[in-house]
């Protein structure tokens, strides 16, 4: 792979290697709806607004898959699809109330990490193990960072509450999250090539 293809060496473009509008739409809407199943997988918490979710796995993966811009506009989608009212937030909930809420800074969170997983994914940083986690970890941040600092907006709380209510509880499932994540890229790489020979 020559570095002038460098932009487009995306898992997407490697199983789907016709660009066109209606291939676009489609992996978009997918990692949409993708997101939304995962968004399903919720356990609340007695303490906090914000649960635990499949969410971020979901992000994490769609926009590694897709690359910088099917990625983000996945997210985007995945986004507007709940302001408009469809029940693909976590439990089932929408509107751009939940956008407004505790819990919305970490959907504005995905946004930005499909963008820049995305960005890093192009750049070959999925067709490895250690590259691959290290982008993940780079996105979780990214959408803790938003996330966190949105929920310290809306419920008025210092900074020792803030982590315990946005960010504590879920780090060793994020952990597990991320690895996953970022083992299934390097190994969907894997079985592609395989595949090609």
């Amino acid at each position: 792979m020559t570095a002038s293809t460098t932009s487009t060496a995306t898992l997407r473009r490697a199983v789907f290697p016709r660009v066109n509008v209606l291939t676009d739409a489609l992996v978009i809407f997918g990692g949409a709806l993708f997101v939304a199943a995962f968004a399903q997988i919720s356990i609340p918490l007695p303490f906090t607004p914000v649960p635990i979710t499949g969410q971020t796995f979901a992000v994490l993966l769609v926009a590694g898959a897709l690359g910088t811009v099917c990625g983000t506009a996945s997210m985007g989608l995945y986004m507007l699809m709940g302001i408009v009212g469809l029940p693909v937030y976590a439990d089932h909930t929408h509107g751009l109330e939940v956008i407004k809420s505790a819990t919305g800074g970490y959907i504005v969170g995905f946004l930005i990490a499909g963008l820049v997983v995305g960005f890093l994914a192009e750049r070959k940083w999925d067709q490895k193990f250690s590259s691959s986690v290290t982008m993940m970890l780079t996105g979780n941040v990214i959408i803790f960072f938003v996330g966190l600092l949105w929920l310290q907006q809306v419920l008025h709380t210092d900074l020792a509450d803030t982590l315990k209510y946005g960010l504590y509880p879920f780090v060793p499932g994020e952990i597990v999250k991320l690895y996953l994540a970022g083992a299934l890229l390097p190994g969907a790489w894997a079985l592609v090539r395989r595949i090609r020979k």
